[in-house]
């Protein structure tokens, strides 16, 4: 219930966002159009953001067919944290990560990179996609495929007021500072949401991940690879789509100086340093 009510409370701070831009762009007729394009994109959102949230990764299903090990992992972890068994995808990136999308546990999606396959054990890939499947228990999958789309729509708007500036309802031109100013703070609030959102998940899911596979360690160890390892490999589809990247397990992008104020994921030496607290007491650490 609470991320429901986080849910509408991300959908209703964006539409607000929407609304402001449209009256900066173009006045009254702006925050009409602005409104409607919102609603468009709320209903959107939540019915057949996950559909675009893989396009844009070019995630490729899979079954137990086509990755038998892998497919048999997630319906183990799925049966062990009494899920539904999700739709399993595998992404063909050198770039080691993973993450879940959709809008509940039974419309849900885990997907892998091919990358973070190769460098970690069995033992760790099942810790990393038993965090994903905590994603979908706690039923953060919808929140945070919203935040990706309307993160991106926000993004969409802004590049449009940097290239065309605002013009008032009567035709004539406006201020350019103004148009200037929504194309830089527009796609700041819209990670400001996310990074609201994200990094407690991120402690949750982790914590959550740990009691599904049993083996904190096991995750421990696999947020050190995919840390190490994911500093020197770009992840080309975020790179393409950064506003995914506060679904991936771990944030690809690289982030430095004040960029780091909108980091959506919390210190992974901090994650590391709860999980093995976690693995030496048995409890996770508040």
């Amino acid at each position: 219930m609470f991320n429901l009510v986080k849910t509408a409370i991300l959908m209703a701070a964006i539409t607000a966002l929407f609304i402001v831009i449209g009256g900066i762009l173009g006045g009254r007729e702006g925050v009409v159009m602005a409104l409607l394009f919102a609603l468009a994109m709320n209903f959107f959102s939540y019915w057949y953001s996950d559909q675009l949230v893989l396009r844009m990764t070019n995630a490729q299903e899979v079954d137990e067919h086509s990755a038998p090990q892998f497919y048999a992992m997630v319906q183990e972890l799925a049966a062990q944290a009494e899920l539904p068994m999700p739709k399993v995808y595998l992404i063909h990136e050198d770039s080691p990560n993973a993450f879940a999308t959709g809008r509940n546990p039974e419309h849900a999606a885990v997907a892998a990179t091919t990358g973070i396959m190769r460098i970690l054990s069995n033992r760790e890939l099942r810790g990393v996609m038993a965090h994903e499947l905590a994603h979908v228990k706690h039923r953060d999958i919808l929140i945070s495929t919203i935040a990706a789309t309307m993160a991106g729509a926000i993004s969409a708007i802004a590049n449009m007021a940097l290239l065309f500036g605002n013009r008032q309802s009567d035709g004539r031109s406006g201020n350019p500072i103004a148009g200037l100013l929504v194309a830089l703070l527009a796609p700041m609030a819209a990670g400001l949401i996310q990074m609201s959102i994200s990094r407690a998940r991120e402690y949750e899911a982790d914590r959550g991940g740990a009691e599904i596979a049993q083996d904190p360690e096991a995750l421990a160890s696999a947020l050190e690879k995919i840390h190490r390892y994911a500093k020197g490999i770009p992840f080309n589809a975020v790179e393409h789509h950064p506003e995914t990247a506060q679904m991936m397990i771990m944030n690809p992008l690289t982030a430095s100086g004040i960029s780091q104020l909108f980091s959506t994921h919390p210190a992974t030496e901090e994650r590391v340093h709860r999980l093995m607290e976690m693995a030496r007491t048995g409890r996770y650490p508040a």
